[in-house]
């Protein structure tokens, strides 16, 4: 039975039926935000449905490790009412694309701090002495996140709504210096009168060659070639022995040869002689001596850098 209201206008009495508020409007049937199934959905019911799926966590892919983290870390907030007044008005099974706002930095950061945790560097092959020959230490790959790509890939996530397993890209590093590459190294053995020159590892070319005399004995250690000299001149060193002594220019008499190949040790090097008949002794003043031939081979062969061991044996 329906229910009247009865009312006095005008002194006559009319009876009418209430009003009846219209039924809420609802988004149209199959349309969806950012991949989020709303239709048939009031604004109210869909508001709260697209912020709970927003608000689903990032799942990022970073080498072997899975990483999740809420977009609300990463300063993202959904304009859902903008998407919701779009939806009302959309065609049915329409895809509507959902706004979002991210704090400035907010992401950058949070891959840098990402970057931190999983960048690893590469390691160079490392050359120690072990049983008077080089030996060198295995190289090792590093890795390294690509920021830039993460942050734009982080964005896109977020404004497509998608869930789904988010690889960030991680680029490999390749090591500088290996045991392939490392080069040449020298072993001078002093007791011995011997240089030997090794290509890393692996063993080249032996020389024999004169060192110091006990009085001025040739220092023992790990050291490096500094400088290389062609055809240098000869300038006597604060030392004693060569009190008096006069510069020399290249030539002949040059008691250095054609060429020299200075080491970190100071005043001491690698260089040829005119004095073939000291090869084999000790009877330098602290440098290794080598025939003339033999010396301009060596230094075509190695560099300034290049490392020498001078031990006793």
């Amino acid at each position: 039975m329906k229910r009247f209201i009865l009312l006095f206008i005008a002194g006559l009495l009319i009876a009418s039926a209430p009003a009846v508020a219209d039924p809420p409007a609802t988004i149209p049937v199959g349309v969806t935000i950012a991949g989020v199934d709303v239709g048939g959905l009031t604004p109210e019911a869909a508001t709260a449905t697209i912020q709970q799926e927003f608000q689903k966590p990032l799942r990022l892919a970073v080498g072997s490790t899975l990483v999740l983290v809420t977009p609300d870390v990463l300063g993202a907030t959904p304009v859902i009412d903008k998407a919701i007044e779009r939806a009302l008005v959309a065609q049915p099974y329409s895809a509507v694309p959902l706004g979002v706002t991210v704090v400035s930095g907010t992401i950058a950061d949070f891959v840098a701090k990402l970057a931190q945790r999983f960048d690893r560097p590469a390691v160079d092959s490392k050359l120690y002495l072990r049983n008077l020959r080089p030996w060198l230490s295995q190289e090792h790959g590093g890795r390294k996140l690509d920021q830039r790509r993460a942050v734009r890939d982080i964005n896109t996530a977020l404004a497509a709504g998608t869930r789904e397993e988010l690889r960030l890209v991680m680029t490999a590093v390749k090591p500088k210096v290996t045991r392939r590459n490392f080069g040449p190294v020298i072993v001078i053995r002093r007791n011995t009168n011997g240089l030997l020159l090794y290509d890393g590892m692996r063993y080249r070319r032996f020389f024999a060659v004169a060192t110091g005399q006990s009085r001025y004995p040739t220092p023992l250690g790990r050291f490096t070639i500094v400088v290389k000299w062609k055809n240098p001149w000869w300038y006597p060193p604060p030392s004693p022995w060569a009190q008096g002594q006069k510069p020399i220019p290249p030539g002949p008499d040059n008691p250095l040869g054609t060429r020299w190949m200075g080491l970190s040790a100071p005043g001491v090097g690698i260089h040829g002689t005119p004095s073939d008949a000291s090869i084999g002794y000790s009877v330098s003043h602290g440098c290794i001596r080598m025939h003339i031939p033999q010396a301009e081979w060596l230094f075509n062969h190695v560099d300034v850098g290049t490392t020498v061991f001078i031990v006793a044996a």
